[in-house]
């Protein structure tokens, strides 16, 4: 037996019990190494994570630049306590104050009493962290090598393996709609694996500033790749990139996943060339997505037109914006559109025009591209059509 005291209480924990496993003698541990502890994780993260009656796990917020410590449980929907700070410096909620706020929820967890009278709420089931919800400190920053609509990009270091990453971070007075949102790109791709996708290594929420890392692809965006290496490319090197980007899409078309921002600026160009897909923040897992907050920040040229004109997203729209990525390809990194606003351009695909073949490029490439700017988005190809295309092109140049 395993026996110490929290406040007036004696508990006795035995070793092989699965309570024993859940929670660590506060007295050995800081808040940060207790696995029902998340961090600053936005407020919409945990209410997807408390599922069942009585889950519970305990964060930290702001509130007018001052941190709260809040316990969250599932109980009669979600409710959020914040865990209050006597005059001596001690934790409680209503009932008796403790030194910790491991002890503090130790207590409620061990004792079945109700959080507060009012709610009700009783701790029955901690939710711990996700395995891939890193520390931050894991994490060293080591160059900054670009910037991203929420936050700085950095090329970091695994501290444990020595690991060169890519990390993402996200500015720490953003609203929490928007890191919700930032965090939106860590939990779709966290469970994805293929190699023409960018992979996820893991989210960091213990502490300011929220990060997502992944593997540091050495190339850099396609676009840049494109236009920095264009007196090099054969036109085999671009027929290549576009397959791989295909066979990317074609895995994320399975998963129902749109991604609604697919363009030369968010491929990576990792090893041997290999193009993988990136930046996932404007993405959806659903087979149909309906925009409802607006237009803004949308790839106006990038974007087909029925998710345009009524907001409408499916993997379809995706194809339309492959089309484009092939045309940047074909084209070493020029601009669609040059010299257009986004309200000519809109005007001009609506009343049929098309981008033109770029120059040197095989007739047949420019007809799939063309077909995947039909209109109608039904007669579009899907992305395994396109992904066979180009496969059985790709076998004439051998």
């Amino acid at each position: 037996m395993n026996i110490f005291c929290v406040g007036e209480e004696s508990l006795k924990l035995c070793y092989c019990s699965p309570y024993f496993k859940v929670v660590l003698n506060p007295s050995y541990t800081s808040l940060q190494d207790e696995d029902w502890f998340h961090g600053v994780l936005p407020r919409e993260e945990v209410v997807r994570l408390l599922e069942n009656e009585g889950d519970y796990l305990v964060r930290e917020t702001y509130r007018n630049e001052s941190k709260q410590i809040v316990l969250s449980v599932c109980w009669e929907g979600h409710k959020h306590f914040i865990i209050q700070t006597t005059a001596d410096g001690k934790f409680r909620f209503e009932g008796p104050a403790f030194p910790s706020v491991q002890e503090l929820i130790l207590y409620q967890y061990h004792s079945g009493q109700a959080v507060t009278s009012r709610s009700g709420a009783v701790l029955k089931t901690p939710v711990l962290r996700e395995r891939w919800e890193l520390n931050n400190d894991d994490v060293e920053l080591v160059e900054k090598i670009g910037r991203g609509n929420f936050g700085d990009v950095y090329r970091a270091v695994l501290r444990a393996s020595g690991v060169e990453v890519a990390v993402k971070t996200c500015r720490m007075n953003l609203p929490d709609e928007q890191k919700k949102r930032f965090l939106q790109e860590g939990r779709i791709l966290k469970q994805y694996d293929h190699p023409n996708i960018v992979k996820l290594i893991g989210i960091c929420v213990q502490k300011q500033p929220i990060m997502i890392v992944m593997e540091l692809v050495p190339g850099g965006s396609l676009l840049n790749f494109l236009r920095n290496h264009k007196h090099s490319l054969l036109i085999t090197d671009l027929l290549t990139m576009c397959l791989e980007a295909a066979r990317g899409m074609e895995y994320l078309e399975n998963k129902n996943c749109i991604h609604r921002d697919l363009a030369a600026r968010n491929c990576l160009v990792g090893m041997k060339n290999v193009v993988k897909i990136s930046d996932f923040g404007m993405s959806r897992e659903e087979e149909e997505y309906t925009v409802s907050d607006g237009m803004k920040q949308i790839p106006i040229k990038w974007t087909a037109p029925e998710a345009l004109n009524y907001g409408r997203y499916t993997s379809l729209c995706d194809v339309w914006s492959y089309g484009v990525l092939m045309w940047e390809i074909f084209s070493l990194g020029s601009t669609p559109y040059a010299g257009w606003s986004n309200s000519k351009a809109r005007e001009m695909i609506d009343s049929g025009y098309r981008l033109e073949s770029p120059p040197n490029t095989p007739e047949y490439l420019y007809e799939l591209m063309i077909r995947t700017w039909d209109y109608n988005p039904d007669r579009r190809p899907h992305f395994s059509e396109i992904r066979q295309t180009l496969e059985s092109i790709a076998t004439s140049f051998i």
